[in-house]
């Protein structure tokens, strides 16, 4: 596998690479990860089971489209496939460990703003679906906020979430109202992360802001602001430095309920009924 790996790395930066050190930085939730080097160059790899292979080309086709805004940092792909029995995704290595200061944490809130600005499309939705964590993620393009959220987010979760016991009151109540809870609020289709909590950015050595593991889609910019709440790790630099950008629309507080929900049922959908007071809670507020 390593062989084939590195002859792809090859190819695709034009330079031989003959790593002479791998080291395992352990699994995510998801996949294997590992730094592949050779004397002057690392790279950063993610395996898994050959069936992940449209995991990784979906990863691959977000990080490409965040890193053509050239905005906000995010690590580069280089190549992907399939070794062996397995798949594959190698990325440009960043050195992430620094503690985040204030100053970064701003300029992480200027650049995600600059992100969600610059990479904009004329529907919501993407090319393709992908996966948020190992949940399958649905993006049918749609020119209506409301129905894509409704439809797309919200319903196919909550028909996850049946399969796995959770019967949540209200929750096909709540789908028919999305269009009443977002009226008066036309959002432009931003290229947004789609799953940043703070497990999912960091800052380099040299104190440079990165995202990554991105979950990408067209949609509204403030669901991106709503998840960096949901879990916390951000600070209030990084609102500040967002807003100093461009400000969030008034109605955010109300709609970052409704967008968090979508997560929360994820999360109930991954890890099991320890979510399922939150997902009830945010129904009741929503349908109040």
């Amino acid at each position: 596998m390593w062989n084939t790996i590195s002859q792809k790395i090859s190819a695709a930066t034009g330079r031989p690479f003959r790593p002479d050190d791998r080291g395992s930085i352990g699994g995510g939730c998801i996949s294997q990860s590992f730094i592949l080097s050779d004397r002057d160059r690392h790279f950063f790899v993610k395996t898994n089971r050959e069936t992940h292979l449209e995991m990784f080309e979906a990863e691959a086709l977000g990080l490409k489209q965040m890193f053509a805004t050239q905005t906000i940092r995010v690590p580069e792909p280089i190549c992907w496939g399939i070794a062996g029995s397995s798949s594959y995704i190698v990325l440009e290595y960043l050195d992430i460990g620094r503690r985040s200061t204030d100053a970064a944490a701003f300029e992480m809130g200027q650049k995600l703003a600059q992100m969600h600005r610059q990479g904009c499309n004329d529907r919501f939705g993407w090319e393709r679906h992908n996966t948020i964590g190992s949940t399958p993620q649905m993006n049918d393009r749609s020119e209506h906020w409301a129905e894509f959220f409704a439809t797309q987010r919200l319903e196919f979760q909550l028909r996850l979430a049946a399969r796995k016991g959770g019967q949540f009151d209200g929750g096909a109540k709540l789908v028919d109202r999305v269009p009443e809870l977002l009226a008066g609020h036309a959002p432009i289709p931003s290229l947004v992360h789609g799953d940043l909590w703070g497990g999912n950015a960091g800052v380099t050595r040299d104190g440079i802001p990165v995202i990554f593991d991105p979950a990408t889609y067209y949609g509204d910019r403030e669901t991106d602001l709503a998840m960096t709440e949901l879990f916390g790790g951000f600070s209030p630099a990084f609102y500040q430095g967002y807003n100093a950008e461009w400000p969030l629309d008034e109605g955010y507080k109300r709609r970052k309920i409704l967008y968090n929900l979508y997560h929360l049922l994820n999360h109930f959908n991954l890890f099991g009924s320890s979510y399922a007071g939150q997902v009830e809670s945010s129904i009741r507020q929503l349908l109040a």
